[in-house]
């Protein structure tokens, strides 16, 4: 019988973003000590002869790391947003869906925040 990869181990938040080609995962996991760290998975799908197949990078990220990791990421991409491309509006890529998806004709329910919630096994 094939072991079960969380090792009982539950997801209790997930966060998905897709950029393109990639999809990344943001999800939070707790140890068999009641504890929680992050795990960040970047999945890219890559086509082969006889199908795809995802290529997956995961990133494991610890409570004593979490205000480290994210002022390193703010400060860099501050540095880029700032120092590299002063002249670039960055506002211009915030959007709620991505602009490949195909639009909801008039009058579709659109789908609660609990529908797009995704879990990541």
């Amino acid at each position: 019988m094939e072991e079960n990869k969380t090792n009982g181990r539950d997801e209790i938040y997930s966060a998905k973003v897709k950029a393109g080609k990639r999809t990344y995962f943001f999800d939070v996991k707790s140890t068999r000590s009641n504890d929680y760290y992050l795990t960040i998975t970047e999945s890219k799908k890559r086509f082969k002869e006889d199908g795809f197949s995802y290529e997956k990078h995961k990133i494991f990220l610890y409570k004593e790391d979490f205000n480290k990791f994210l002022e390193a990421l703010t400060n860099t991409v501050n540095h880029v947003k700032h120092e590299l491309m002063p002249t670039v509006d960055f506002s211009q890529f915030d959007h709620v869906h991505e602009p490949h998806e195909a639009e909801e004709p008039a009058g579709a329910a659109k789908p609660s925040s609990l529908d797009t919630e995704l879990k990541w096994d």
